[in-house]
């Protein structure tokens, strides 16, 4: 049974390489989201050393995804009783270095981690390496959940390997600009309804060096429509996803179950 799930989507301006800096806000962020009711908090794409700092900072701040910074999460959400979704770079055993996000519990447990597949240009691409595709999911309150990042949104593929593998809800933390405010406005709620799933997209506002962003984060519903969203202004927004929304899409419409209805095939 889905229970009520009631998410903090995080919208805020960068603060490149201040790590102790963006630990201090997303405590004070959490502390500010659980007092609102919400049960998970949701930042932006590489929120912990932000995003656009070059392939050099990236190489020298990089983390395994079970280090310091994930401790210092764990701790965050056990202190708040919030479960967090943060983005950061992830250094494998290998040394490669990869765009991630991962979900920490409100026990203070790693539940999912997801490397960014799909790169955006050579503003990805000369910072990071391509993570391998995923439909990862994971169980609370009854629903299930995946990860992506950003630009991966943008792929009808990615989505639907998660809608496949059973997904009510996907997560992305985002860093996308002005220039494409058509995936705030049109393209993730589409990807909502013909997945008849929600999806959470928490974007920056502001600057960061010569890279801006655009805010409109928002949590798009299974039937196309926007639960919340907002403006380009610094927010912390406040939405919670419901199971009678969902069944009643998913009844009204079938493109998942005729797409599971095809012969194996890959996406």
């Amino acid at each position: 049974m889905r229970t009520p799930l009631t998410l903090a989507l995080l919208q805020c301006a960068p603060a490149p390489l201040d790590v102790a800096g963006n630990l201090q806000r997303l405590d004070q962020a959490a502390q500010q989201a659980a007092a609102a009711g919400a049960q998970v908090l949701v930042c932006p794409e590489m929120f912990i050393s932000g995003y656009a700092i070059g392939a050099a900072a990236v190489q020298q701040l990089a983390q395994p995804a079970d280090g310091a910074w994930a401790q210092a999460v764990a701790a965050i959400a056990q202190r708040h009783h919030i479960a967090v979704v943060y983005g950061y770079p992830e250094q494998d055993a290998s040394g490669a270095v990869f765009n991630a996000a991962q979900w920490i519990s409100a026990q203070g447990q790693r539940c999912l981690s997801y490397r960014k597949t799909y790169l955006f240009g050579d503003l990805d691409s000369n910072q990071f390496a391509a993570g391998a595709p995923s439909a990862a999911t994971f169980m609370l309150q009854g629903w299930t959940i995946g990860l992506l990042i950003c630009y991966d949104v943008e792929f009808p593929e990615a989505t639907r390997r998660l809608a496949l593998a059973g997904a009510d809800l996907i997560v992305v933390p985002t860093a996308n600009m002005p220039a494409y405010d058509f995936v705030a406005q049109a393209l993730v709620p589409v990807r909502a309804y013909e997945n008849q799933m929600y999806v959470a997209y928490a974007n920056y506002m502001g600057a960061e060096g010569d890279v801006h962003y655009g805010g409109l984060s928002l949590l798009a519903a299974p039937d196309g429509q926007a639960v919340a969203q907002a403006d380009r202004q610094p927010t912390l927004l406040i939405a919670t996803l419901d199971d009678a929304r969902l069944s009643t899409a998913r009844a009204a419409n079938r493109h998942v179950r005729d797409a599971a209805a095809l012969p194996p095939h890959t996406l």
